[in-house]
């Protein structure tokens, strides 16, 4: 293998996702077939020329096959003429077809190595490649893979295509690898990157077991937990209760009941103490409030939030500010939202919380669901758990709308205030712009002050914010605002979003925001204003409510090297694996390396 190292190569798989271009075919055609292209070499004869323009023409025989042969060369060099020698015998190859009752070649090569299969590789750096390929990817080496036969065999004839002649003739008829060849490359760029990450898993001793009695709080609940809470509920507990240090993401949907979840983790760890990390102040706010209506009197809660001192508490909920303070003590650390910090924001924090190069255990949530084959993937680094179903149905009718809706959409808003219901509408920018063709809350916000009472309005920048939201929530009828709203706000009244310029937005943001409506299983509605109502994804957006079918939706219309960087900071682009489709492929690796592992 060190033989390939200076093009990049160091082991097996590397060198079997270095797959040739192309071939270059001179074995001896023993027949010729009229219905499809023949790839080959013969020995031929030449009997006469003839130029037509830019254009030279050379009648021949294949001495061989018995059959005669035009030979066709455009843009012809001196050299041809030099090589092309009437009654001179040779050996070319090329692709033969037969067309208007004779056969034909065009650009034809001449050779002496005939009977080879020549593997064409993107480098010249090197010589020798064919043989060094056919010794490395070898029966016996592939065999220590433990891959089926199938894959195996297949991955064999790409490095010895002459094992395989139909192989080699698909190949060109597909211009590159093609059906059960393609998806072995697939398996194994996929398998390699599993495997990868799964040596990348780092395991760390916990600093604390944690196996605190969450079951009494569970009971004391004035609710049931839903299936999917309960699972994951128990999942967790079985992972807290190790010596080893837990690194676990739960996706749940909007509404899914994450929190209760949370205060179930806080009461596994009591009476060791939690932590937990959330964006905003007004979804730290909101969580410190349920803790405390909902965890056990003889659970302190703090909330760390701006300037706040720490005080010292069993749970802790906190910001960003929560960086630039010392914390310690901490056996579980949380974060809400988890997409919403980078992956060095989450470190310091567990760096602050280790001691003697234990861990805490690590819990991160998130209502942001990653597609299907991302989480099978990300599940070889860290442990998922994931909760499908909500506590209560959510009844959201979604629609797309235009300016010629806005009448009917005066009329409903009116209707839902008059029923003591709430609306919010989201505006793509605080002021004017002149790149944008739709408004700002600058300019959308007088036509509602003056046609409705209990206006608000915020914005991210907005360091009033969390008061005004409250106001809203308490007094107010219409609230206008940016996507700062889409985190976490929950607001029982609120029965309807408007979302201008929806088509400038995400299909993660989209839900999130439409998430906001039908919190409590009242009647919600979506309405997505945009200037473009045919927009596909708009129109895929509005037929689902499920998250998780929503980032499947993400992943069909985002490229997928793009959601694998956000996910992963490693770098790695697939070449041949294509994340939106090859989701059976990579459930497959998984199976064969864990079957693998276990050997």
């Amino acid at each position: 293998m060190n033989r390939l190292a200076k093009i990049g190569i160091n082991n097996l798989f590397e060198a079997i996702l270095y797959t040739p271009k192309s071939y270059t075919n001179t074995t001896i055609l023993k027949s010729l077939n009229k219905y499809s292209i023949n790839e080959g070499a013969t020995k031929i004869i030449i009997n006469s020329k003839a130029r037509f323009g830019k254009t030279l023409k050379f009648q021949a025989y294949m001495l061989d096959l018995n059959e005669n042969l035009e030979i066709t060369i455009f843009n012809p060099k001196p050299y041809h003429n030099k090589i092309f020698i009437q009654d001179k015998e040779m050996y070319i190859f090329g692709k033969f077809e037969y067309k208007y009752g004779i056969w034909s070649i065009i650009q034809p090569r001449i050779t002496t190595n005939i009977n080879q299969v020549i593997m064409n590789f993107a480098t010249t750096k090197m010589r020798d490649l064919n043989n060094i390929f056919r010794e490395i990817i070898s029966k016996e080496n592939l065999n220590t893979l433990n891959f089926d036969d199938r894959i195996t065999e297949s991955i064999f004839s790409i490095f010895h295509p002459e094992s395989n002649m139909s192989y080699l003739n698909e190949f060109n008829k597909n211009n590159g690898l093609f059906g059960r060849y393609l998806e072995a490359i697939k398996f194994v760029e996929i398998y390699y990157y599993m495997q990868s990450l799964r040596k990348k898993r780092h395991y760390f001793e916990a600093t604390s077991t944690l196996n605190g009695d969450y079951k009494s709080f569970v009971e004391s609940l004035p609710f049931s937990l839903t299936n999917g809470q309960e699972k994951c509920i128990d999942y967790l507990s079985k992972k807290l209760d190790s010596k080893i240090a837990t690194r676990c993401v739960v996706m749940g949907d909007v509404g899914c009941g994450k929190t209760i979840v949370i205060l179930s983790c806080v009461m596994m760890a009591y009476p060791k103490k939690s932590i937990l990390l959330a964006p905003t102040t007004i979804l730290a706010s909101q969580i410190y409030n349920e803790a405390i209506k909902f965890l056990p009197k003889n659970v302190s809660v703090g909330l760390a939030i701006k300037d706040n001192k720490i005080v010292d508490c069993d749970f802790l909920i906190g910001t960003h500010s929560l960086l630039y303070k010392n914390i310690s003590s901490f056996s579980l650390f949380m974060t809400d939202e988890q997409h919403r910090f980078g992956t060095n924001q989450r470190m310091t924090i567990e760096k602050m919380l280790e001691i003697d190069g234990k861990k805490p255990h690590s819990i991160q949530f998130s209502a942001t669901p990653i597609p299907r084959t991302m989480a099978l993937i990300e599940s070889n680094i860290v442990d998922f758990c994931t909760i499908k179903d909500l506590p209560f149905k959510k009844d959201i009718t979604s629609k797309i709308i235009t300016k010629d809706d806005f009448s009917a959409l005066i009329t409903h808003i009116k209707e839902e205030i008059k029923n003591h219901m709430q609306i919010a509408i989201i505006y793509p920018l605080v002021e004017q712009s002149d790149t944008i063709a739709y408004q700002s809350i600058e300019e959308g916000l007088p036509f509602w002050q003056k046609n409705f009472k209990g206006v608000y309005s915020t914005h991210g920048k907005d360091k009033n914010k969390e008061e005004i939201i409250d106001a809203f929530r308490d007094n107010g009828d219409i609230l206008i605002a940016t996507t700062l709203f889409e985190v976490g706000i929950s607001l029982p009244r609120l029965s309807t979003i408007i979302i201008v310029g929806a088509e400038r937005l995400g299909f993660a943001t989209l839900h999130q925001l439409r998430g906001r409506v039908s919190r409590n299983g009242a009647k919600g509605f979506c309405f997505l204003y945009t200037n473009d109502p045919k927009r596909a994804r708009l129109n895929d957006f509005i037929k689902t409510t499920n998250g998780f079918e929503i980032a499947e939706l993400d992943l069909k219309y985002r490229n997928s090297g793009d959601i694998l960087k956000g996910i992963r900071q490693s770098g790695m682009q697939f070449r041949y694996f294509d994340i939106a489709i090859d989701k059976e492929i990579a459930n497959n690796a998984k199976n064969v390396l864990l079957k693998n592992e276990a050997r």
